[in-house]
């Protein structure tokens, strides 16, 4: 059978409003021609908060009206997370009619794709069952949120390889109150996201069974879709129903 083709989008720091904007457009295309080939985002953010479409706000751990943080309520499952520099994030496009159409599969493969690159480094990662993500030596490092429709998906996984836990501290994370978080830096002081980014773009590849095609010099798609900047209205979410 021949491999689905997927392009490779690889950048550095992206604003997540931008980000999160050229998903949905890149999600609406392929609803329209099904036959457009997938894509995997992988980037990095400036510190930002996202909670899920239901997720409670009482996991986070400061006023809202007060604080200077970016929050952004969006269409994935899940509850709080934050991103950062220093943690990889992938936004996985795929149609899911040319692989398999199970949301729990689609879960079990991403958390597969984290895992084999853990293994590269001679880390042992975990699933814990009935939570979604991967855990080290019993810490979570790698959290996933996902949207579909129509089978074709968007958001998808953030693996925290060296970034700066602080910002943790000011939530749940996913809404988990037991279970720590932590990063690979904790056991490879000397790890660089670049090459962990490469070994997450292979391990992709051979997971989905994808054939990757990189992209170069289209930063100006992602600031055609952004949203206006600075509008504060569009970052507080509000409560769910």
């Amino acid at each position: 059978m021949k491999r689905h083709q997927c392009y490779l989008y690889n950048y550095g720091l992206v604003c997540y409003a931008e980000a999160w904007n050229w998903q949905k457009h890149l999600l609406q295309q392929r609803r329209q021609d099904p036959d457009l080939p997938d894509v995997l985002i992988l980037l990095e953010h400036p510190p930002v908060y996202t909670l899920g479409h239901g997720a409670s706000l009482d996991f986070l751990q400061f006023d809202l009206d007060k604080s200077a943080d970016e929050v952004y309520r969006i269409e994935r499952g899940g509850e709080v997370t934050y991103h950062c520099p220093g943690q990889l994030v992938g936004y996985p496009i795929l149609n899911l009619q040319f692989h398999h159409k199970d949301l729990h599969w689609y879960l079990r493969q991403l958390e597969e794709v984290l895992i084999r690159v853990l293994a590269v480094y001679g880390l042992q990662g975990d699933r814990v069952p009935g939570l979604t993500g991967v855990w080290l030596e019993g810490y979570k490092v790698a959290a996933i949120g996902i949207k579909v429709s129509r089978w074709v998906t968007m958001h998808g996984f953030a693996l925290n390889v060296c970034p700066d836990m602080a910002g943790f501290s000011k939530i749940v994370p996913c809404g988990i109150a037991d279970k720590p978080v932590s990063s690979l830096a904790q056991w490879i002081p000397d790890i660089q996201l670049e090459q962990v980014k490469l070994q997450v773009a292979r391990s992709f590849a051979e997971v989905f069974e994808v054939d990757l095609v990189e992209q170069k010099g289209l930063e100006e798609d992602i600031d055609r879709y952004s949203l206006v900047k600075n509008d504060r209205s569009s970052k507080i979410p509000p409560s769910p129903p």
